[in-house]
């Protein structure tokens, strides 16, 4: 035998795409569920704040967006213990029952108008709770689909779970553009937007059906079955030097550039688009959607590039382009919004979602390559959150609010530039590339 295939996880690859799949749907609708806050922004902003300000209320709801990111370290705590002591199944049906049951809900919220303060506070928490799923969801799945993977294919088959992200938020606008289609403007902005919430728990429904018949991580289970899981998960993490050092190198050396990447490539550009660039809502959301079509196969091909290249490399260059190239694209996007020249508009946001594939594409596998079975679900997830959750999630208000504070069209470009040209720096000098390591050899 091999020595591949000698440490190859059972029914690796036999069995795989039933695993890729189940975890993959289930990661799909929570960012579905995840996402579609944010693309509603601008409605919700209406419904639940004073509409004597539009612009304070629609940073307002930013403000509510990002408590959701903010709050996913937290749950990477608290759900990344669990999966490390549980089980990484169990784990993650918890954060999708979470998620799903918190997004129905908001559906269901009375606006500002019917309960005054209340509307914003209950919305604020309902949003907690689902930063809190989304911050135990990614690194189940994530770790779940690593430890079934060949060790030489890790990079290609952890790639499909990173589409999810990007299919969910282009889900969310399909979903969002078809319900308004069929009810007008103003019946979608008036109670039609609560249509998108509620549908969520259809879906969560079937996502639990199908992931509550699988079987746990193999690695794991050979882990427990051989006596060698974590007795505390968050001290072996955090508290012993080595394993914090490279949660610390994971972090500023690739997923808050990574982070940032993503949500100027994807949620920023929306908003961008809609508000600095006057392109109606519509055909804003129809560009962006458009070039997360063209865009996400290249996910899978920089994640199955990563398994001969390396992970580093390609994330790297990932950020190193966006920090380059971010002024003249917004520049770009600017010129060719008056007179609207939608082809142009959909390759230059496709430009940046190339950037965001590069920086996501590799990153699960880059990550679990870093940490042990018995500590990976809480060491990977911890580093993956603060690097989305706040520096990535934070972005579509910092950019926005200093577009607002100082009056120029490009000023929130600063901050996704800083942070990616920081992560470039860091990664470039002081990170490792581990794509050759074994995972059943800890």
């Amino acid at each position: 035998m091999s020595t591949h295939a000698a440490h190859a996880p059972p029914h690796a690859p036999r069995g795989i795409w039933k695993v890729i799949g189940a975890a993959s749907a289930g990661t799909l609708i929570e960012w579905y569920d995840f996402y579609i806050f944010g693309s509603l922004a601008t409605v919700i902003a209406v419904h639940f704040f004073p509409k004597d300000h539009p612009t304070a209320a629609f940073l307002s709801t930013l403000a509510v967006f990002a408590t959701g990111f903010v709050v996913r370290p937290f749950g990477a705590i608290v759900f990344g213990r669990l999966g490390d002591l549980v089980g990484r199944k169990y784990t993650f049906l918890v954060t999708l029952v979470l998620m799903g049951g918190s997004t129905f809900l908001i559906g269901l919220l009375p606006g500002y108008d019917v309960i005054g303060v209340l509307a914003p506070v209950l919305l604020v928490a309902l949003r907690l709770i689902q930063g809190l799923a989304l911050g135990g969801e990614y690194g189940g799945a994530a770790t779940y689909v690593a430890e079934h993977s060949p060790d030489a294919r890790r990079g290609f088959y952890t790639s499909f779970i990173q589409t999810t992200a990007t299919l969910g938020l282009f889900v969310s606008l399909g979903i969002i553009l078809l319900c308004r289609q069929q009810m007008g403007k103003e019946v979608f902005e008036d109670w039609g937007w609560r249509i998108p919430f509620l549908l969520s728990i259809f879906l969560v429904l079937i996502s639990y059906y199908i992931r509550v018949r699988m079987e746990e991580s193999p690695l794991f289970a050979q882990a427990k079955s051989a006596g060698k899981l974590s007795k505390n998960p968050l001290k072996e993490s955090f508290l012993k030097k080595a394993n914090l050092k490279l949660v610390l190198l994971a972090l500023f050396g690739a997923t808050a550039g990574q982070g940032v990447v993503w949500y100027t490539g994807q949620f920023y550009a929306l908003f961008f688009l809609q508000r600095v660039a006057k392109v109606e809502f519509v055909t804003a959301s129809l560009i962006v959607a458009a070039a997360l079509v063209l865009g996400t196969p290249f996910f899978v091909f920089f994640g199955s590039l990563s398994d001969r290249i390396g992970r580093k490399p390609i994330i790297l260059a990932g950020c190193l382009l966006a920090a380059v190239f971010y002024v003249p694209i917004y520049q770009g996007m600017v010129h060719f919004a008056a007179p609207l020249n939608a082809t142009m508009l959909v390759a230059l946001v496709l430009l940046q979602v190339l950037f965001v594939t590069m920086v996501y594409g590799p990153i699960a596998a880059f990550l679990v390559e870093l940490f042990p079975t018995r500590i990976r679900y809480t060491s990977m997830s911890l580093p993956y959150h603060i690097g989305n959750g706040v520096f990535g999630g934070l972005t579509p208000f910092i950019a926005t609010s200093l577009v607002e504070k100082t009056g120029n069209n490009y000023a929130g470009l600063a901050y996704p530039i800083s942070i990616a040209a920081l992560t470039f720096l860091v990664g470039a000098f002081l990170v490792k590339e581990r794509r050759q390591v074994r995972l059943g050899d800890d």
